[in-house]
């Protein structure tokens, strides 16, 4: 385990770990990115007052800040971990609960926890293997599924759910991966 850091000497926001940033549309000063991109609070505080009110949008991403995203090298471990329980708990306490899938998906921890080679597909992966949790009343109970998926799945389960049109880098991403005869199977066959 890492040794634990001072909070106020970590770097809670690390830029290029928010995905989101990299989207024109959601640049600094859009209307986009005031209404759909929001601070958290540096332990999550703000996301879980949203959380216990049941005030959540059908679809959240959230990204813990550097302090708690486990990342080797300048996050303690523990704490992320310790912080992961906690908003599940309220997760699972939310009156949206019942209508809740939780995807919780780690990055390959620095290329230290896989003991496999990754798949062969695209010049763009399918890449490291990445630990995926599915937490929700519809999930599988006690089930660990080896079936491959991609970060993509997650997309298409959230297209799926809301019957929304079928995005081009989704079939793009198919195609190039069927040529390579790797088959990537739909997260919403999980739950």
């Amino acid at each position: 385990a890492l040794a634990a850091k001072d909070p106020k000497t970590v770097k809670a926001l690390i830029f290029h770990h928010q995905p989101f940033n990299y989207f024109k549309f959601l640049a600094p000063g859009t209307p986009a990115r005031t209404e759909h991109l929001r601070d958290a609070g540096l332990a999550g505080e703000l996301l879980i007052k949203d959380i216990d009110a049941g005030a959540l949008p059908p679809v959240t991403f959230y990204k813990p800040p550097g302090n708690l995203d486990e990342h080797p090298g300048y996050a303690d471990v523990l704490a992320g971990d310790k912080h992961l329980f906690d908003l599940v708990g309220h997760l699972e306490k939310s009156p949206q609960w019942p209508h809740m899938v939780v995807i919780i998906t780690y990055d390959e921890n620095g290329g230290f926890w896989d003991h496999a080679a990754p798949p062969k597909g695209d010049r763009f992966g399918p890449g490291t293997r990445v630990p995926t949790l599915i937490i929700s009343p519809f999930a599988k109970r006690g089930t660990v599924d080896h079936t491959l998926y991609d970060t993509t799945s997650i997309l298409r389960l959230i297209t799926r759910r809301f019957q929304l049109p079928e995005l081009a880098g989704l079939k793009t991403r198919d195609d190039a991966m069927a040529k390579a005869g790797v088959t990537i199977d739909d997260i919403s066959l999980v739950v």
